[in-house]
């Protein structure tokens, strides 16, 4: 299948040189380029991109605003956030706004295409442990019930109690095979359970169950 990519940043020469590694792939097509976040959502909509590679310090509609326009309305295209450093706030409200990964600006081509790749295919290019780091940064902006306790969300009534201890391990950044042990499971059956739990939850990826599990205080920081 030919990924189609939709490139999204305000210097013209990196939306160059993004499109130049890209259109070299035969298996990725550039099928539009935009300067800012209203025109990505516009250029989203009209081209239907499999992946957007998203910039997010742009003037007007950053790319965090544009992202959560994009998933909401084009749920379908998958958004690579584009950030200078791997632990900072504008990676972290991609994140949260439904971003499926993160990606450095100064990321190797390989790395570049790799990541594109990935989150086409449907899963997340941030490792769990790296977005657990992310959430525990930034933990002071996430909503917090009056209790300090789980926060009432109507979503969590439709798993199990098993697929919620599972739930809270990915929350930990437990790969699966870690997962496995500690509940002394198959893997294949924890895979099982993470699947059930996104479509359930109505998560993109598991990045997405991270954010969830924390937004929830199934897991909370420190």
């Amino acid at each position: 299948m030919t990924v189609r990519v939709l490139l999204v940043d305000d210097e013209p020469l990196l939306r160059m040189a993004f499109s130049m590694v890209l259109d070299a792939q035969d298996d990725m097509v550039v099928v539009g380029e935009a300067g800012d976040g209203a025109e990505a959502v516009r250029l989203t909509r009209d081209v239907r991109p499999d992946v957007v590679l998203m910039d997010v310090r742009m003037p007007g509609v950053d790319g965090i605003e544009a992202t959560g326009q994009i998933v909401a309305r084009c749920p379908e295209a998958k958004v690579l956030i584009l950030t200078t450093f791997d632990l900072d706030e504008y990676a972290f409200a991609g994140l949260r706004a439904g971003a499926s990964g993160f990606l450095l600006k100064n990321a190797l081509p390989e790395e570049l295409l790799a990541a594109i790749r990935c989150v086409a295919d449907g899963n997340a290019v941030v490792a769990p442990r790296i977005t657990r780091l992310l959430l525990e940064n930034f933990a002071h902006q996430l909503p917090t019930g009056s209790d300090g306790g789980v926060r009432g969300d109507e979503r969590l009534d439709r798993i199990t109690a098993r697929e919620r201890e599972v739930l809270t391990e990915v929350g930990r950044g437990l790969s699966n095979s870690e997962i496995a042990e500690r509940l002394q499971l198959a893997e294949a059956t924890v895979k099982t359970h993470i699947s059930r739990i996104l479509l359930k939850l109505e998560l993109r990826d598991r990045v997405q169950a991270v954010v969830f599990a924390y937004e929830t205080r199934l897991v909370r920081p420190g």
